[in-house]
């Protein structure tokens, strides 16, 4: 099936760590056609590495070290791709972390991890959609990707700003869809389920990896969750995810889609 990237420019957030979401998406959209792939993240040496297999594809591609969070660096990082490519065709906005453990009482649970919580989940992808959707208008085309969570649907694990920040997300995506349709831009999100990345290694921080037995019986007991009997892979969030910017989709706008092998629904 073609999925219509020929001569596209995209902008993949969060792509620097090597068995994340963000690098996957990023070879994806290389592998189906996209002219120019850009990858940003706050670590330049690692997003270079992503770009140098994107370029092995043979698509251009530009590596760019960002702080999303910071605005000033946000709107520099978007003038410069425009700069080289004329535009920008798809934003996948894939930068994001868990920085506070489940289960931690509100009341010892401090206001900076809160701040930083909301600042580079829900306003620094915020702040990037801000700088991006003015030339999306220009060309009366665009498809705009956010990665949430599938812990804005579930409440097991206390009071978490990580989930809150998704919510908001969730409610991001709906807004700015509804609101930029009539200029052409679509705006979905993919909410992963659990997956063995790097992402959550705060929640694992200052444990040490239990014995293969006990392992073994939390990997049985956590696998009960997922109906498809496996945890996500990050080809499975890119595949979703390349499928929400391309033209097959153009009809769909405003989702949130679990991709979860049945561990939210």
């Amino acid at each position: 099936m073609d999925l219509g990237f020929k001569g596209k420019v995209a902008l993949v957030t969060g792509a620097g760590s090597q068995k994340g979401f963000g690098k996957a998406i990023a070879l994806l959209l290389a592998k189906e056609g996209c002219d120019a792939i850009v990858v940003t993240d706050v670590n330049l040496d690692d997003v270079k590495k992503t770009a140098a297999e994107v370029e092995k594809l043979g698509c251009k591609t530009m590596a760019i070290g960002t702080d999303i969070t910071n605005n000033a660096e946000v709107d520099a990082m978007v003038n410069k791709v425009i700069g080289e490519y004329k535009k920008i065709d798809i934003l996948c906005n894939v930068a994001g972390a868990i920085l506070q453990k489940d289960f931690m009482p509100i009341d010892e649970q401090k206001t900076e991890i809160w701040q930083k919580q909301m600042n580079l989940n829900l306003f620094g992808t915020m702040y990037l959609t801000r700088a991006v959707v003015p030339y999306m208008r220009k060309q009366k085309s665009g498809a705009i990707v956010n990665i949430g969570s599938g812990s804005s649907s579930q409440f097991s694990f206390g009071v978490q700003v990580y989930a809150i920040s998704k919510y908001g997300l969730d409610l991001f995506t709906k807004q700015l869809a509804f609101q930029e349709g009539k200029n052409g831009i679509r705006c979905n999100c993919i909410s992963p389920g659990p997956a063995p990345t790097n992402f959550g290694a705060v929640l694992r921080e200052g444990q040490p990896p239990p014995p293969k037995e006990v392992y073994d019986k939390m990997h049985e007991e956590m696998m009960k969750a997922f109906p498809l009997g496996r945890m996500g892979k990050p080809e499975d969030i890119a595949n979703m995810t390349a499928l929400m910017a391309s033209d097959v989709t153009w009809y769909v706008t405003g989702q949130v889609i679990q991709v979860s092998g049945g561990n939210v629904m």
